[in-house]
């Protein structure tokens, strides 16, 4: 279920105020998250920002296709090993 207009988009707080720092500053580092559910603001854009996904942080690149998404979504949680079979060569 989708979050109510009325509510507006959830953005970290936290998330938020060190990218506004660091549009502010200039400086350019990657910031590391656990708020996977955090929806992407125009703000980030041009920033990296590493979303843990339960094991280790993902460090992803944001861009302007991104705005309105949520960090969660290009996070992996799974990953897929392969299906084990006959290597023939």
């Amino acid at each position: 279920m989708s979050r109510s207009l009325k509510k507006g988009p959830y953005i970290n707080v936290k998330l938020e105020k060190k990218i506004l720092a660091m549009n502010e500053s200039g400086k350019k580092s990657v910031v590391k998250t656990w708020a996977r559910a955090s929806m992407i603001s125009p703000d980030f854009v041009g920033h990296t920002v590493a979303v843990h996904n339960g094991n280790k942080f993902i460090p992803v690149y944001i861009t302007e296709n991104m705005v309105g998404h949520k960090l969660g979504e290009f996070s992996p949680t799974r990953r897929f090993g392969g299906h084990s079979g006959n290597n023939k060569k």
